[in-house]
């Protein structure tokens, strides 16, 4: 702790930095306990110098941004959590959208549907930021990120930046070029066609509405907790639901009863009733369906 305290007193930042602060207040499933530093940068300068900082002080950073598709660990976070969620910029380029980092893709989606432009249909209501869903390739309703992604600023482990531009080989379902490096996604530019206004909105209103059915809403949760493989034959949800495992409780947490690839949080559960469901999930699949399921969810923090 007396390092972070050391840290926080070379990063200077528009907003104090926070200590101890939990982490079930930003994560979408209300879990994960304190983070020695936390820090909210106001602008992609400030976010650029409290990383450099952190790098070069060899303290470990972690990047937030909208707190899905995480599950932060009972004992919280040591080092740096940077809060990504002011570095959110949208601003239109004639048929092109460019967003930071923290910027809500949902927002952005609305921001296509005032332009009259199409093609970012599939990622309204889905949970999260920009850089998120460019590091995931976020994928859903047949679209992914790629599709739409014309250029990516990201910020090398030197504080160098950098441009990148979307090859389609170096991306495949949900996976894209950053997963495996230490680099920040800064900003993405977005390749979108005209459409029209009403059957943009319509679509939009759809997936949201799919989404309302199938419970992303009803509980705190990540949304599906493993990627889907077209070559077991189903999706993991329904794996799951074949296997019965659908409403089975650990502590706080549950297989939700209507969706067998999403674990709710019906109760105070902690990090590591989650974890265990993951893992029991898991298990009986391979062993039940010898299929080995790859998750979606990330384990962050003190394990």
């Amino acid at each position: 702790m007396d390092t972070v305290r050391e840290l926080a007193g070379k990063i200077k930042l528009g907003a104090p930095p926070r200590f101890e602060e939990p982490m079930a207040k930003h994560t979408s499933f209300r879990i994960g306990g304190p983070a020695d530093l936390y820090l909210v940068p106001e602008d992609a300068e400030e976010l650029s110098n409290a990383l450099s900082i952190c790098r070069r002080d060899g303290v470990p950073c972690f990047l937030l941004g909208g707190g899905t598709n995480i599950l932060v660990a009972d004992r919280g976070v040591r080092g740096v959590v940077i809060d990504l969620s002011r570095v959110s910029r949208i601003e239109p380029e004639g048929q092109c959208i460019s967003a930071e980092c923290g910027a809500e893709i949902s927002r952005v989606s609305e921001t296509a549907l005032r332009m009259g432009l199409a093609g970012l249909e599939f990622a309204y209501a889905l949970p999260g930021t920009v850089g998120g869903a460019v590091w995931m390739n976020a994928r859903c309703y047949d679209r992914e990120m790629s599709d739409v992604l014309r250029w990516v600023d990201w910020i090398d482990t030197d504080g160098s930046r950098r441009r990148l531009a979307i090859d389609p080989k170096e991306w495949s379902y949900k996976r894209s070029p950053f997963q495996g490096n230490d680099w920040l996604i800064l900003k993405a530019g977005l390749e979108l066609t005209p459409g029209d206004p009403v059957e943009i909105q319509a679509s939009m209103s759809d997936h949201r509405q799919d989404r309302e059915r199938k419970g992303h809403f009803r509980y705190p949760c990540a949304g599906s907790v493993f990627k889907n493989n077209r070559a077991f034959g189903a999706p993991t949800g329904k794996l799951v639901d074949s296997l019965g495992l659908n409403g089975r409780r650990i502590g706080g947490a549950q297989i939700a009863p209507y969706h067998g690839n999403i674990i709710i949080n019906t109760d105070r559960a902690a990090a590591a009733d989650v974890r265990e469901l993951i893992e029991l999930v898991e298990r009986e699949v391979r062993v039940q369906l010898g299929f080995q399921l790859e998750r979606e969810v990330l384990l962050v923090g003190d394990w």
